[in-house]
């Protein structure tokens, strides 16, 4: 089975992904735009060849670029995929060209614009906030007027909680106007004031064969806009708990009025303190800063593996035991410039270390990352334990007593 991957080695977890659809017997053909040699060479292992592109963004040059070498080498491909959100319509493009089966780009056009995606909802039925499209400052304030304060302005095709700002009154809606005005097309839509969870899937043939719940401490709007905070992502282990049913529900409900059929999802909703499920956003790829192995660690599993298989075989290829709630917590350094000192892994190593799965921190020396643009900021913790208070427990100690400081 021949499968064509776009970007194999960025994001970096998308080697992860290219090495699971070796594991299960795909010739894995790459495009990317990095030279060969700059991939890890674990990536380059993964893969049966690799085409350099000059941009993966001029889309109609890269389908040409693609589609003749494919031809010159007699190579037929039975997938195309990408898990990087931006270049999910290049796929689709590449399936019409490849004679691919897969999402087409008319399907994959509501995963990437998400005023189309909450049309197509609402008109399925399913609880959306209130919303608009907008592409000038006028229609801003207009689409305010009649959803009301507090709002939400965001972009229209993008990816998790970047250039997002909550607005609770017409002053602070014309200070996000400001900040987005590199943007172009917003939603502004209506605030909701609730817990926020995640519906995480993979699929095949239609078929949801795995599926994950999440929830975010603190919500991400104010994990994105305070930068003391040590956002904490929580893959819960009782995901058939009552509380959470009316979201898995909507969460398949979304999935069926999508039409999706093969791979990741990652899908955002809130539970409001009246009860309400209201759907937030979906993407057609897994959920980013690591929460893959979150997922994983949360049930020893290989879910890198687990969606290939679904990707080329239709099926999970292993029977899931969810056996602890997992967190990742994301830090981030005080001060400016190279890290300098961590303080507090050894007394909480020594407190929790059983419970502690994964340690990834920036080291010493080096420069500390802009943590408004990655939320995995200067490196994360993942802890576990099949109680979720004792989780939860041992993720505010890591937020709270392991410390980097820059310099």
């Amino acid at each position: 089975m021949n499968v064509l991957f776009l970007s194999p080695g960025y994001p970096i977890e998308m080697t992860w992904f290219a090495e699971g659809l070796a594991a299960v017997g795909a010739n894995v053909f790459g495009v990317g735009e990095a030279p060969p040699a700059t991939l890890e060479a674990r990536c380059r292992d993964a893969l049966a060849a690799y085409l350099q592109v000059p941009s993966l963004w001029n889309e109609e040059d890269a389908v040409a670029a693609i589609a003749t070498e494919a031809r010159s080498k007699g190579v037929r491909f039975d997938h195309v995929v990408s898990l990087w959100e931006p270049l999910m319509v290049l796929a689709a493009k590449l399936r019409a060209a490849l004679g691919v089966a897969g999402m087409t780009v008319e399907q994959t056009l509501p995963f990437r614009d998400k005023e189309t995606m909450k049309d197509v909802l609402d008109a399925a039925g399913i609880r959306t906030p209130r919303h608009a499209r907008c592409n000038t400052a006028s229609e801003c304030r207009e689409a305010a007027e009649v959803i009301g304060f507090p709002l939400i302005i965001k972009p229209v095709a993008g990816a998790g909680s970047a250039d997002t700002y909550r607005c609770d009154d017409s002053q602070a809606l014309e200070d996000a106007l400001a900040l987005t005005g590199h943007v172009g097309e917003v939603c502004v839509e209506e605030f909701i004031d609730g817990r926020e969870f995640t519906f995480d899937t993979i699929c095949a043939r239609g078929e949801i064969v795995y599926y994950n719940v999440a929830m975010y401490r603190p919500r991400p709007l104010i994990a994105r806009t305070v930068q003391w905070v040590s956002p904490q992502t929580i893959c819960l282990r009782d995901v058939d708990d009552p509380e959470l049913a009316d979201g898995c529900a909507m969460g398949r409900a979304v999935i069926e009025a999508l039409g999706f059929t093969d791979g990741f999802t990652h899908m955002e909703w809130y539970l409001t303190a009246k009860g309400e499920t209201v759907f937030g956003e979906i993407g057609a790829r897994p959920a980013g800063a690591r929460t893959v192995d979150v997922m994983n660690f949360a049930s020893d599993c290989d879910l890198y593996r687990g969606w290939a298989n679904a990707i080329c075989h239709g099926e999970l290829g292993f029977d899931l035991d969810r056996r602890y709630n997992a967190a990742s917590i994301c830090k981030r350094a005080q001060g400016e410039g190279r890290i300098h000192r961590i303080d507090g892994m050894a007394s909480l190593m020594a407190r929790y270390g059983a419970h502690v799965a994964h340690v990834e921190l920036m080291p010493v020396g080096a420069h500390r990352r802009n943590w408004k643009q990655t939320l995995l900021s200067d490196g994360h913790l993942i802890v576990r334990h099949p109680n979720l208070g004792a989780c939860l427990e041992i993720a505010d100690a890591v937020g709270t007593d392991v410390q980097l400081y820059a310099g």
